[in-house]
């Protein structure tokens, strides 16, 4: 009710300074016409017609009506160059921090329910980054409407104070300009006496002005962070990176792809953890796994079930022999062949050009370098807990070679962590035949998706044998008369879970230490410190992949690697913004469980309106005849629109079906396109379209199908 009599106010005041033809003083005949009456109107009375004045200019500019350039001239006739500019300056400032408010107040809430929340958090984001900058070079530039950015900038998340004094600041340079010119208002026949070719071309230089000083204010900043280093004549190497994981064997692979001369440097393992110890050998093991539990589900298909009789040394083998075979596609031979010098050693960096590698057989080698690309990656956190060193435990990096020794899956297997790894590990050796307890200290497993996701997947888990405990802190490990136990706590009373082997997945960290970084000060938090264009404090300096974060997906560490190698090689000319607006990731259990964008408790804590729309795989028909006829796709669109927002699958394939919705999200198709999209029959990718359909039904114009439904009956008779 209080917006709508500010509104109704204004609407009343703006068309009484209309009807009453007030417009026509706020026009250049009109004000040289009022001139003399004015001149002696502020010689008899100069405080009281300053003050009136500035309430007036105040009002036109709050109202945003036409002629404050008008007004602006008037001030320098009727006050001179440096009292006009006082007055006009603040008056403008402060109708200006009017204008803003209202719109703030009655506009903003409108805005952002009619549009979705994504765009806007991105807007709100930049504003907050940078709006201070934004607003001050428009203010530079009269040929921007004024009124227009006070409106604007009131839809946005910038601060009232800060609105203030950077218009202040930006709006004086014009304001003395058009005062001065004033001074002469007697004298102009147009406005385009003061807006000459002469004083346009000021007012570009004015609006370059913020752009060079933020390239000034960059140099400085640059000069105090390479202050106590000397920077080498010439460079060996236009970019060296340091880790052969998928972050860094992209960045090689890009700056030799463009003929820059790089040098990829790696410790250990050709293709990082995710082909030695994460995604290859993890799927792997599901895919035997899976398997095994087919044999023993056998009668399922028609078939005639019966325990499956396996050497687990032979499936661990089997392991390792995926991991040799896709070994070649990371290898230093294919990359040797791509242009890509290969050292494996340790990398410490010296200072910002200067890498020193210490060789696996021997031997130091120093090598400078324009810039560095750091894609370390990540390990296993294993917990403190007091007694785990006694009792042992594994990783996912360690357990590989520990089971590859093993005669029989561990009979007692403690799985410690409920996350995407803790939960494959867990139902892949529960299918092969370990008893497998999981501990998740948090009140459901797989935390980050939907309450109905984590039920659904400890039901899965269930029912392949895991025992799951949430709820339950991790305490101590013990060993009691030769027997390993590790003590968990539970709505206060403690357990005690004898095991064999106790796998610890309950999060990775950054690798952080002994490369050097920690002598050049580079900052860092949980991962490196780096800006939108993964720059460290060293803008040579760039990072990729789980050493950056905030994702640890081996397809985000490739999406950022080419921007990080990108910016690096030609930054100087261009640089490129990493964009994280569609990431999608897959649980690889079974059912699988696939994300990108929002989920709905995502979006019930931003605040964000959505639809959902859902379609059950028990309808489809190739679920049915897979005997795989369980999960959903869940789809979220901004209300009454089909624009997706996020979408959740859960079921056989589940990470293949969600590429067409990451590609949809991608390039801003809505749901008619996928709809409208021929899907072969009968596929898994039906699922999508019917998905799509689901929505189509929901949104169907019923107003013109009752219409269309009396047309027919007409038509027939």
């Amino acid at each position: 009710m209080k917006k709508l009599f500010l509104v109704l106010l204004m609407v009343l005041a703006v068309s009484l300074f209309f009807y009453f033809d007030l417009n026509e003083l706020l026009t250049l005949d009109g004000m040289k016409a009022s001139l003399s009456t004015f001149e002696a109107w502020r010689a008899s009375s100069p405080l009281l017609a300053a003050g009136l004045y500035f309430l007036i200019y105040v009002l036109v500019t709050a109202l945003s009506l036409p002629g404050a350039a008008i007004m602006t001239l008037a001030g320098g006739a009727l006050f001179g160059l440096l009292t006009g500019t006082i007055i006009i300056s603040f008056a403008s400032s402060v109708g200006a921090l009017l204008a803003f408010l209202v719109s703030r107040y009655v506009l903003r809430d409108t805005v952002h329910a009619k549009f979705d929340g994504e765009r806007l958090r991105a807007i709100n984001a930049g504003i907050k980054r940078d709006g201070a900058f934004y607003l001050f070079t428009l203010r530079l530039i009269p040929a921007f409407p004024f009124f227009l950015i006070n409106l604007l900038m009131g839809l946005t998340a910038i601060r009232a104070v800060t609105f203030y004094w950077v218009s202040q600041l930006g709006m004086l340079a014009g304001t003395i300009v058009y005062v001065n010119a004033g001074t002469q208002l007697a004298q102009l026949d147009s406005l385009s006496g003061i807006l000459s070719p002469a004083l346009l071309f000021s007012f570009a230089l004015l609006g370059l002005f913020p752009l060079l000083a933020k390239k000034v204010v960059a140099l400085i900043k640059r000069r105090r962070i390479y202050a106590r280093w000397q920077k080498p004549d010439g460079f060996d190497r236009n970019m060296i990176v340091i880790g052969a994981g998928a972050g860094g064997l992209v960045s090689a692979y890009i700056a030799a792809a463009v003929k820059a001369k790089v040098t990829l440097i790696e410790a250990g393992k050709m293709g990082g953890d995710c082909l030695n110890y994460g995604c290859v050998p993890s799927k792997a093991l599901i895919r035997s796994a899976k398997l095994a539990h087919q044999m023993r589900h056998a009668d399922h298909y028609g078939l005639t079930g019966d325990e499956p009789r396996f050497s687990f040394k032979q499936v661990m083998e089997r392991v390792h022999e995926v991991i040799g075979k896709v070994a070649p596609h990371d290898s230093v031979e294919r990359y040797t062949d791509l242009g890509v010098e290969v050292l494996q050693g340790y990398a410490r960096i010296v200072d910002p050009w200067t890498v020193e590698v210490t060789l696996n057989d021997g031997g130091v080698q120093r090598l400078t370098t324009r810039t560095i690309v750091i894609a370390t990656g990540a390990r296993p956190f294993v917990p403190p807990l007091p007694g785990i060193d006694e009792v042992g435990y594994l990783t996912s990096d360690t357990l590989w070679d520990a089971f590859a020794r093993l005669d029989a899956a561990p009979a007692r297997l403690v799985v410690l962590g409920g996350g995407p790894i803790g939960c494959e590990l867990a139902q892949s050796m529960a299918r092969l035949g370990s008893h497998v307890t999981q501990i998740e200290m948090a009140r459901r497993i797989m935390i980050r998706e939907d309450e109905e996701v984590s039920a659904l997947a400890r039901a899965a888990l269930e029912r392949d044998g895991v025992r799951v405990l949430t709820g339950y802190k991790a305490l101590r490990c013990e060993i009691e008369e030769g027997h390993k136990l590790i003590v968990v706590e539970h709505d206060g009373e403690e357990l005690a879970i004898e095991f064999d082997e106790l796998l610890c997945a309950v999060g990775r960290v950054a690798r952080l230490e002994g490369y050097g970084q920690e002598e050049l000060g580079i900052e860092t938090g949980r991962t490196i410190n780096t800006n939108e264009y993964l720059e460290t404090i060293y803008p040579n300096i760039y990072a990729a992949g789980d050493v950056a974060g905030p994702y640890q997906f081996t397809h985000t560490a490739a999406h950022q690697a080419w921007y990080a190698s990108v910016n690096a090689l030609f930054g100087h000319l261009k640089r490129f913004r990493v964009d994280y607006r569609v990431i999608p990731w897959t649980t690889f259990i079974d059912p699988e469980v696939a994300r990108v964008g929002l989920n709905e408790q995502e979006a019930k804590a931003q605040g964000i309106a959505y639809e959902v729309t859902r379609y059950g795989l028990d309808d489809l028909d190739r679920a049915i005849a897979d005997g795989a006829a369980h999960g959903f796709v869940k789809i979220l669109t901004v209300p009454g629109k089909d624009r997706i927002l996020g979408v959740t699958i859960a079921g056989e394939h589940a990470g293949d079906l969600l590429a067409e919705f990451v590609l949809a999200m991608k390039h801003g198709l809505g749901l008619n396109k996928i709809l409208g999209t021929i899907h072969t029959y009968p596929t898994w990718a039906e699922a999508n379209k019917y998905a799509a359909g689901e929505w189509k039904r929901a949104h169907a114009p019923k107003r013109i199908l009752s219409w269309l439904a009396r047309y027919h009956t007409w038509r027939r008779g």
